[in-house]
């Protein structure tokens, strides 16, 4: 009977459950079903133990840094240099929307922190200038998905922590995917320009002015370089960089820049603590969830059936896409990573498939599904800041979950792409 656990947690979702109560409601049913008390005992204990883990307080540190680096006005100075550098061109500002994600993402690691931090600026100032709102907000939602790709990451963090591959090896096997989103992104902006007339942003700034608007922008810039480089080097863990992260945006936000004042920190506190809670929660109910998986012996049957389906690599690989995307789109990438990890990562390493190139290949997946209709959480933040119908935005970003699925293939077929920075660094064979 246990086998039936994710059809349920789906009728569940379907019928507008949360999806952390869906996680624990769906399994405990069948648990009771199935005369199993006992265990229906472990599976909620285990809500606790899979949120008491060192290596997940990286999570809420790089929450607060997020927040830290919004309130104090840093995410505008991203803005204002990447506008310097791609204003001038036809459809400039969502150029320099694009750009943001891929500056933002390197402070704050998450999908939503950006598309609520760059929307609330980017998506009026778009509209102002002749854009749709709907277009606005679509590329916004399309775009912030470039957060939790290139490094830090939160999703990659918990699929290092499920799986026990090293954080540092994804973070760098992120960098490339997430620019190629960044670059298919813009490149669908050009030939939307083109033919729709966008408007230009700003005029042509002078290497002077860029050279102004990038000295405003170096502290917040050199955050990835700190993290990435403590992480590399030795220097400290992904959660100590997490927290060196903190510590960063405080002291530029208080002291260097001094856009961020003590009054306002109680806030930046509390919306971080929520935020961090609501993706703990869930981590939590999937670990818990996680443990009716080996229950039901879910794992060996699904690796039996795909495993008739092909005994190529390749062919699996595209189903296992498709698979991927189709959960992307009604449950967030943490959970989903978390119960389908472990079923579908033995499966591919034992046909030959480097876990480190898994991992990017199902990271960058389940991330772009954050902006797949009908369930995609971004589109919904997208649609609270822009006031635009969900369905509209969903319409609207359709061009770009093209460019974006087309790079889930390339990072798939060409290994090259994810693998060659963290082999180049020894974190990878």
């Amino acid at each position: 009977m246990l086998i039936w656990f994710l059809p349920v947690f789906l009728v569940f979702l379907l019928v507008g459950l949360p999806v952390f109560f869906g996680l624990l409601a769906a399994p405990g049913l069948l648990l009771w079903m199935n005369g199993q008390e006992r265990d229906i005992t472990l599976l909620y204990r285990n809500v606790y133990n899979g949120m008491d883990s060192f290596p997940l307080m990286a999570i809420p540190f790089f929450m607060l840094a997020g927040e830290l680096m919004n309130r104090g006005g840093i995410t505008l100075r991203l803005v204002e240099f990447s506008q310097a550098l791609m204003g001038h061109l036809r459809g400039g500002l969502a150029h320099v929307n694009v750009l943001s994600s891929m500056l933002f993402a390197g402070l704050s690691g998450s999908a939503v922190a950006d598309t609520s931090a760059l929307g609330s600026m980017l998506i009026p100032a778009m509209e102002k200038q002749g854009y749709s709102r709907r277009f606005a907000a679509a590329i916004t939602a399309a775009s912030s998905v470039i957060g939790p790709i290139i490094p830090p990451s939160g999703i990659m963090i918990i699929y290092a922590y499920v799986m026990g591959e090293s954080v540092a090896a994804l973070f760098l096997g992120g960098i490339v995917p997430g620019v190629l989103v960044g670059l298919g992104l813009m490149g669908m902006v050009k030939l939307m320009a083109d033919r729709y007339d966008f408007p230009v942003a700003s005029r042509k700034q002078t290497w002077g002015e860029r050279g102004q608007a990038g000295l405003k922008a170096f502290f917040p810039l050199l955050t990835p370089v700190i993290i990435l480089g403590g992480i590399l080097g030795g220097v400290f863990t992904p959660t100590e960089a997490a927290a060196v992260a903190v510590a960063y945006a405080l002291l530029i936000g208080l002291f260097v820049l001094r856009t961020l004042t003590l009054k306002e920190i109680p806030d930046v506190l509390n919306r971080a603590g929520i935020t961090s809670a609501v993706v703990l929660l869930l981590v939590g109910a999937a670990m818990a969830f996680k443990t009716v998986v080996s229950l039901s012996h879910a794992p060996e049957i699904m690796a039996e059936t795909i495993l008739a389906l092909s005994d190529n690599p390749l062919v699996l690989l595209f189903l296992i896409n498709l698979l991927l995307f189709v959960v992307g789109m009604f449950l967030d990438a943490g959970p989903a990573i978390i119960i389908l990890g472990p079923i579908l990562g033995p499966i591919f390493t034992n046909l030959g498939v480097d876990p480190i190139h898994f991992a990017i290949i199902m990271s960058v997946n389940l991330t772009i599904g954050l902006a797949t209709p009908p369930m995609g959480l971004v589109l919904f933040v997208a649609a609270s800041v822009s006031r635009e119908k969900v369905e509209n935005i969903a319409r609207a970003i359709l061009p770009f979950l093209a460019v974006e699925i087309a790079v889930i293939f390339l990072v798939t077929y060409i290994p090259a792409l994810s693998m060659t920075i963290p082999r180049l660094t020894g974190f990878a064979d």
